[in-house]
């Protein structure tokens, strides 16, 4: 999957020291990337916007 043009942001909760964090590109049409903070050359998930909502409603509920 293509994630050229991606623009990658994490959570506003995950502070500012670049921690452990996952980074998501929501930006591009019908993929949502995710990807390792600490290796942003490295691989990425593309997953469909429809199992991206599933997962965060899922997480959201816990």
């Amino acid at each position: 999957m293509d994630l050229t043009g991606a623009r990658w942001r994490k959570s506003t909760k995950s502070g500012g020291n670049g921690g452990d964090c996952v980074e998501v590109a929501d930006n591009l049409p019908g993929v949502v990337g995710v990807r390792d903070s600490k290796d942003p050359l490295g691989p990425a998930l593309a997953f469909g916007p429809a199992a991206w909502r599933a997962f965060v409603g899922s997480t959201r509920r816990r």
